[in-house]
């Protein structure tokens, strides 16, 4: 077996920049190679998800793996999910603001809006078009994800400077 590395792309590397291109065959051995290495690194890394271009991967994948960590102490715990060439189909119009935290940001948390239920469609690993509404938590997850595929970062969405602080105060006040 192939001895994997888990190296996150940091706030500053231009993949996270870039729009990422859609999955053309799922069944290609490098695409099970990059999903393997993604499922991976968000179990080495405590994260509740990630993006491939994360990774360093300009692939339409992400995985959702909410369990509760170090990180997300109170994570709802779901099997890990994941989702090729993920697309919004529907919002909630409510937003809240919520904390969030990201593996290529660390040490900084910010308080970003986000719609508390999503409808989205992907592609299943077994090549199935499925179909799913997110909630809470998990939309927040699967949004910030999806951010990722669109080169963008959670502290994009950040309303005002003030939601921004250490991790180790956020630990402090969570």
């Amino acid at each position: 077996m192939l001895r994997k590395e888990c190296k996150i792309a940091k706030l500053g590397e231009p993949i996270l920049r870039q729009k990422a291109k859609k999955v053309k065959d799922i069944n290609s051995k490098e695409i099970k190679n990059i999903i393997s290495k993604m499922l991976y690194c968000v179990k080495q890394s405590k994260g509740v998800g990630l993006a491939a271009p994360q990774i360093f991967e300009s692939y339409q994948i992400l995985v959702i793996s909410s369990h509760p960590n170090e990180r997300y102490p109170n994570a709802p715990l779901m099997e890990n999910e994941v989702l090729i060439n993920p697309k919004i189909i529907k919002k909630s119009k409510k937003r809240i603001k919520g904390w969030e935290g990201c593996l290529s940001i660390p040490s900084i948390r910010a308080k970003v809006p986000r719609h508390t239920r999503i409808e989205v469609e992907y592609i299943t690993l077994d090549g199935v078009l499925k179909s799913i509404v997110f909630e809470d938590f998990i939309a927040r997850i699967f949004q910030h994800e999806y951010d990722h595929l669109k080169g963008k970062v959670y502290l994009d969405r950040v309303e005002d400077s003030i939601d921004i602080i250490s991790e180790e105060m956020y630990f402090k006040i969570v």
